[in-house]
């Protein structure tokens, strides 16, 4: 999980910039006409129409009578990236377990860009809040308020979280959220100490959260789990203390697989004659 950022970026195009803003215009509007898109972006009408065009000729951009909107190519895109990630396909029958297992939400992220990116949730029968479980499959998000995040944060080269918290900055989502540098680095070093993260309301008022590391044959964060439910819930030692054993054991196993599909095998006897 490295950024070009930390070391500075290599020249860009500018036509290939102004697509991309094109394309997220789209995705934060929803959809837009040429004079919004352009107003929107400081470009000209005409340079706004050639840029559509484009993008509509490669299948990525649909236009529906003056609208234009991004196509279900990306759906595609994105289940493809999705697919391909080790930790996806190592991960998502074990999330089933632990929400059959635990009757609550149970989400697998990874770190890109320095964000949380949530990769693949699973709904247990007793789960809340769906909406915005949900939404946060659409979109990256802060570390340091989720367990999702904090497990990953927790093992991450110092030097990159502090790129992180200089890059983001540590937003406050509820009264609880950790907003303090030194703050954040002793809640890290206690989640590394013992193994898991905790989530207590710092993203959303009313939810608590269990999370865990996974990590690599070289100990290098792949992402992490967590499972999260209501915090009155959460509050019980014995049920929290259940919910970490789970959480902890899930994602061991996750890493078993992981680290045994690439473990390299050269070098064993052939016993087949």
């Amino acid at each position: 999980m490295d950024d070009q950022s930390e070391t500075g970026s290599p020249r860009t195009l500018k036509t290939v910039a102004r697509a991309i803003d094109i394309i997220q215009a789209l995705e934060e509007l929803g959809g837009a006409g040429i004079t919004e898109l352009a107003d929107t972006l400081g470009l000209s009408k005409s340079s706004t129409y050639n840029y559509l065009g484009t993008l509509q000729e490669n299948r990525l951009v649909v236009r529906d009578g003056d609208t234009y909107r991004l196509s279900y190519q990306f759906l595609h895109i994105g289940r493809s990236v999705r697919d391909r990630a080790t930790i996806y396909q190592h991960g998502r029958e074990e999330l089933a377990r632990l929400a059959h297992d635990t009757g609550r939400y149970v989400h697998l992220a990874t770190e890109e860009h320095g964000l949380a990116v949530d990769l693949y949730k699973v709904k247990g029968e007793e789960a809340i809040g769906s909406r915005y479980q949900l939404s946060k499959l659409q979109r990256p998000d802060y570390l340091h308020f989720s367990a999702t995040g904090k497990a990953i944060l927790a093992h991450l080269p110092e030097s990159r979280v502090d790129w992180i918290v200089d890059e983001y900055g540590l937003t406050r989502r509820t009264a609880n959220t950790i907003t303090d540098r030194a703050a954040l680095a002793e809640e890290l070093e206690r989640t590394r100490e013992r193994g898991y993260s905790i989530n207590r309301e710092e993203e959303i008022e009313g939810i608590r959260a269990v999370g865990a590391p996974i990590l690599g044959q070289d100990d290098d964060v792949l992402g992490s789990i967590s499972v999260s439910g209501p915090a009155h819930r959460m509050q019980d030692d014995g049920y929290r203390a259940e919910l970490v054993d789970a959480v902890t054991d899930t994602a061991n196993v996750i890493e078993v697989n992981i680290n045994t599909a690439d473990a390299d095998v050269d070098g064993f006897p052939d016993f087949r004659g």
